[in-house]
């Protein structure tokens, strides 16, 4: 799946749209290495969303998963 940015858009908006919750920004970032150096979008750009693993909940911390 892919998401594509609308200006204005940051990584933890994103997660809350696409994921329902801010705790999966850094899964989001994690799946789209080459743009981390970008804190605000601007409009256009695609982000790969692959469906969060079975085993990640937005209470578990990432080093516990």
């Amino acid at each position: 799946m892919t998401y594509t940015t609308i200006q204005g858009d940051m990584w933890d908006i994103i997660a809350l749209k696409v994921y329902g919750s801010e705790m999966f920004a850094d899964f989001l970032m994690a799946n789209n290495f080459s743009l981390l150096d970008i804190v605000v979008f601007p409009a256009g750009i695609v982000l790969n969303t692959p469906a969060l693993p079975q085993t990640v909940s937005a209470t578990t911390p990432p080093w516990r998963t």
